[in-house]
C-alpha cells in the first residue's frame, strides 16, 4: 500500500524524535543529578514511547486512542519530573508545604484529563474528543511553562549555567505545544503542518536536554521561590488560562452564531483582550493577587529583602531635602497598598510648649488637625508603642477612652492604621495611613513591618529636620557676615562726617560749605537710618501683652492708605483679644497686608477679613494677584532668604510663620497662579479684659 507523502513526513519526524529521545534515555542512566532530583531517563523513556506510537499511528491512520493515551502520558512525566525537581530542592530549605496549593491544583487537573481519557474510551463524544484533542493539552502545555519558568528564574547565576539549556528545551517544548493546541481550541482542528513538524521540533530539542544533563551531574542546585516569581508565575498562568476560556467561547459564538458568528467572535475577543489589560494594570487587582498568593504560597506574607531595598530606595531617591515627607509617606504607605496618608511632627511652641501639626500628606487632605505635647493621645502612643487599627479601636470602647482619640481622627472613615514614629525613644510624631486596597486587617507581621519601617522613617525625617536647620543656621550666618559689611559702611560714613566737622573750623562762615554740608548730612542720615533699618529686625523689646485684634487690623490699615490699591477691612466680631507684643503683630500682619498689595495690579482686590471659631481668631488676608506655585509654597515660601521678589531678603513670611507658631497659633496659604493667594492665621483667644 502506498502511504501519501504527508503521512510519510510524520512517520520520520516523529521516528527521528523516538530515535533521539531513546539515545537520551540510554545515556542518561547513572546521570540523575543530585540527591532527591529526578533525572531525565524516565521523562526521556516516556517521550520516546509517545513519538514512538504517534510514528505508528501516523503509518497506519489508526490507534487513536492509544496514541491520545501516550500524548497524556508524556506530559503527565514531563510536569511529574518538573515538580519532583521543585519539591526536592524545596525541601531542602524547610518549605516543601509552600507549593502544596500549587501540586493541588496539577493533581487536579491530570485526574481530570485522565478520567476523561477513560470515559472516551467507553463513551466516545465530539466534545469529549475535543477536550482530549485540544483542551487538556494547551492546559498542561500552559502548566509546564509555569514550572519551568519557576525553574528558571530563582537560580542563581552559579545555577542558571547548569539548567539554562534544560530550560530553553522544554520552554521550546511547551510553547510549541500550547500554540499548536491553542489553535485547534480555536478553529477546532489541528493545523497538519505543525502536528507533522511537532516530532522534528522536539527532535532538536533533544541536544539541549542532553547538554544539560552533562553539566547537572555534579551540581548541587538550591532553588528558592521568591514573591515576585509566584506572582508573575501566578499572573502568567491566569492570564493563559483566561485566553483558553475565552478562545473557546469565541469558537462556541462562531459556531452558533450563524453569519454573524465571525464578526460576534471578534468583538468578542476584543472584549476579552481589553478585560484582562484593565486586570493587568489595576492596582487593586495586583494588590489582592499579591497577599492571596503570600497567603497560599509562603511561610511569610512579605519578602523582607525586597521590602525594605524598596523602602530604602524610596527614602533616600531624588534630591536631598526635597519632598522628604512626601517621599517617607509613599514608602511607608507602599508596605501595606494603602493608596493614602498623612505626616504629623512635634514642633516646638512659644513658651517652651510644643504640639503635633500636620506637616505633609499624599491623597489625605481631608484629614487635618491639631494636638498639644500635653494631649492624652501622643501620651498614649509614646507609652504604648502600638500600631493602632482604628477599626478594632472603634470595636473596644475602653480603649477608645484610655487614648483619648481626637474627634477629627475617628471621624475619618478613610482613616484606618496609626503609627507612632519614635527618636530616641521619644515620640517625635506619628502616621495616619488610609484603608488598604488588600489587607482586611492587622496581624502581627504587618504590625513588625510597620513598627520596624517607622524606626527607620523616624531617622530619616530626623536627619532631614537636623539637615534643615543647619542650613537656615548657615543663612543666619551669611547674613550676619553681610552685616559686618553694612556697619563698616558706616564707619565710613562716621570717618566721612568727621572731615567734613574738621573743616567745618575753617569754612563754617561759607555759604557754599553750608549748603554742602547739609546736604551731605542729610544723605548720610537718610544712608544710615535706611541701614539701620535693614538689620533692626526686631522691635523695641518689651513683654507681651493683651491685644484687641480690630485695633491691630485698623492700626495696619491705616499705614497701608497711602498706597493706590487700598485693602478693605471686614471684621465680623469685636472684641477678640490675644497676648503677643503689639509691635511685633503689627509687623506680622503688616507684612502679608503688604505683601497682597505688591502681588496685585492696581486693578485688583485686597481683602482682609477677621471672624471667631470658638476659642481661636480666624484673620484671612485674600488677594487678587499673581498667585504662587504649590511647590514654591510647599518647599521654599516659609524658608528664609527665599522670594519671589527681586528685591526681597525672603526674611518677612518666615518670621510670620515662626511669630504666629510662637503664639500657639498657626498659618496656612492657599495659591492658584494667576488667581490668586489666600494665607489663613489662626490665634488663641483669651477672655482677659483689656489692662
Amino acid at each position: 500500500m502506498q502511504l501519501d507523502t504527508a503521512a510519510g513526513i510524520a512517520a520520520i519526524s516523529y521516528g527521528l524524535a523516538a530515535l533521539a529521545f531513546a539515545v537520551l534515555a540510554l545515556t542518561s542512566r547513572g546521570r540523575d543529578g543530585p540527591p532527591g532530583v529526578p533525572g531525565l531517563a524516565v521523562p526521556a523513556a516516556a517521550s520516546f514511547l509517545w513519538a514512538g506510537i504517534l510514528s505508528l499511528q501516523a503509518l497506519s491512520h489508526a490507534a487513536q486512542e492509544l496514541a491520545a493515551l501516550a500524548e497524556l502520558g508524556r506530559n503527565l512525566v514531563w510536569i511529574w519530573f518538573l515538580w519532583r525537581n521543585l519539591r526536592a530542592l524545596r525541601a531542602k530549605s524547610d518549605s516543601a508545604d509552600s507549593l502544596a496549593f500549587l501540586g493541588r491544583g496539577l493533581g487536579g487537573l491530570a485526574v481530570l484529563a485522565a478520567f476523561s481519557h477513560i470515559v472516551a474510551l467507553i463513551y466516545p463524544t465530539a466534545r469529549l474528543s475535543y477536550w482530549i484533542g485540544a483542551v487538556y493539552p494547551a492546559l498542561f502545555a500552559v502548566a509546564g511553562m509555569v514550572l519551568v519558568e519557576q525553574f528558571y528564574r530563582n537560580s542563581s547565576a552559579q545555577e542558571r549555567w547548569g539548567v539554562k539549556h534544560l530550560c530553553l528545551a522544554l520552554g521550546g517544548v511547551f510553547v510549541f505545544d500550547f500554540y499548536l493546541y491553542s489553535e485547534a481550541m480555536l478553529l477546532a482542528t489541528i493545523s497538519p503542518d505543525g502536528w507533522i513538524a511537532r516530532g522534528a521540533v522536539n527532535a532538536l530539542l533533544v541536544p539541549l536536554l542532553w547538554i544539560s544533563l552533562r553539566r547537572r551531574a555534579n551540581t548541587d542546585m538550591k532553588l528558592a521561590i521568591s514573591h515576585r516569581m509566584a506572582f508573575h508565575s501566578a499572573a502568567l498562568m491566569g492570564s493563559g488560562l483566561y485566553l483558553m476560556m475565552m478562545a473557546a467561547a469565541g469558537y462556541y459564538i462562531r459556531y452558533a452564531g450563524g453569519e454573524w458568528g465571525a464578526i460576534l467572535q471578534t468583538v468578542f475577543l476584543f472584549g476579552a483582550a481589553l478585560v484582562l489589560l484593565m486586570a493587568v494594570f489595576s492596582s487593586t487587582v495586583r494588590a489582592k493577587l499579591r497577599v492571596s498568593l503570600a497567603k497560599h504560597f509562603f511561610r511569610y506574607r512579605y519578602d523582607y529583602r525586597e521590602e525594605w531595598l524598596r523602602f530604602t530606595s524610596m527614602l533616600t531617591e531624588g534630591e536631598p531635602d526635597t519632598q522628604v515627607y512626601d517621599r517617607s509617606l509613599q514608602a511607608m504607605a507602599r508596605l501595606v497598598d494603602s493608596p493614602a496618608a498623612a505626616l504629623w511632627l512635634k514642633q516646638d511652641g512659644g513658651g517652651g510648649r510644643a504640639s503635633y501639626r500636620r506637616v505633609a500628606h499624599w491623597n489625605f487632605s481631608e484629614l487635618d488637625g491639631q494636638l498639644q505635647a500635653g494631649h492624652g493621645f501622643p501620651a498614649f502612643l509614646e507609652s504604648r508603642q502600638w500600631v493602632l487599627d482604628l477599626k478594632d479601636c472603634k470595636e473596644q470602647p475602653e480603649l477608645l477612652a484610655e487614648a483619648h482619640f481626637p474627634a477629627w481622627l475617628l471621624t475619618c472613615e478613610k482613616a484606618w492604621l496609626v503609627i507612632p514614629l519614635f527618636w530616641h525613644d521619644n515620640l517625635s510624631g506619628f502616621v495616619v495611613l488610609a484603608k488598604s486596597m488588600s489587607q482586611p486587617g492587622m496581624d502581627w507581621e504587618i504590625n513588625d513591618l510597620l513598627k520596624t519601617a517607622a524606626r527607620q522613617a523616624a531617622a530619616h525625617l530626623a536627619q532631614a529636620q537636623a539637615a534643615e536647620a543647619l542650613t537656615v543656621a548657615r543663612q543666619f550666618e551669611s547674613f550676619n557676615r553681610a552685616a559686618a559689611f553694612v556697619v563698616h559702611d558706616i564707619k565710613n560714613l562716621v570717618a566721612q562726617l568727621s572731615l567734613l566737622l574738621a573743616n567745618a573750623e575753617k569754612h563754617k562762615h561759607k555759604p557754599e560749605f553750608q549748603e554742602d554740608m547739609l546736604a551731605t548730612i542729610e544723605s548720610s542720615v537718610a544712608r544710615m537710618n535706611r541701614m539701620l533699618l535693614k538689620l533692626n529686625d526686631e522691635p523695641e523689646a518689651g513683654d507681651r501683652s493683651t491685644v484687641d485684634l480690630g485695633l491691630i487690623l485698623q492700626e495696619v490699615m491705616q499705614s497701608k492708605s497711602a498706597y493706590s490699591l487700598k485693602p478693605q477691612l471686614f471684621i465680623e466680631s469685636s472684641g477678640m483679644r490675644v497676648k503677643a507684643e503689639r509691635e511685633k503683630l503689627v509687623r506680622v500682619i503688616g507684612h502679608l497686608v503688604q505683601n497682597a498689595i505688591e502681588a496685585t495690579p492696581y486693578t485688583g482686590n485686597v481683602s482682609v477679613k477677621l471672624n471667631r471659631s470658638e476659642n481661636w481668631a480666624i484673620l484671612t488676608v485674600e488677594d487678587s494677584g499673581s498667585g504662587m506655585e504649590a511647590a514654591f509654597i510647599r518647599e521654599k515660601l516659609f524658608r528664609p532668604f527665599t522670594s519671589t521678589k527681586g528685591t526681597g531678603m525672603g526674611i518677612g513670611a518666615y518670621e510670620c510663620k515662626e511669630y504666629v507658631q510662637d503664639l500657639n497659633g498657626s498659618i496656612q496659604v492657599s495659591s492658584n497662579p494667576g488667581r490668586g493667594t489666600l494665607f489663613t492665621v489662626r490665634l488663641p483667644l483669651i477672655s482677659e479684659p483689656m489692662p
